[in-house]
């Protein structure tokens, strides 16, 4: 039986997910670039409590611009302001994983 060193477990999955984000490319070529920061701080300024948590009557903080509808290379939904919305991490996180088909989504 092989003796693993401590947290090479921990490292191994550091090492995968250094290779996810390497395959994904960067923010910027993925459509969140300079433009995209100044549309959000500017929708965040104005819009500064979470979508979702007001829709049951919690009041949190946004953080972060939301695409309402996923706009996958499309820019006329990407810059669609009808298709913006801000949120708290938590909720766009628990939002991006329901769309993508969960965290542990094969593959991963």
């Amino acid at each position: 039986m092989a003796i693993r060193r401590p947290g090479h477990a921990e490292s191994q999955r550091k090492w995968k997910r250094r290779e996810q984000d390497h395959a994904r490319g960067s923010a910027a070529s993925r459509g969140y670039g300079r433009r995209h920061r100044a549309v959000a701080e500017a929708t965040l300024r104005r819009d500064k409590f979470c979508a979702e948590c007001a829709r049951h009557g919690i009041t949190r903080d946004a953080e972060i611009l939301d695409h309402i509808v996923p706009f996958k290379g499309n820019d006329q939904l990407q810059w669609d302001e009808q298709n913006h919305q801000v949120l708290c991490k938590e909720c766009h996180d628990r939002k991006s994983a329901n769309e993508s088909g969960g965290w542990r989504k094969a593959g991963r």
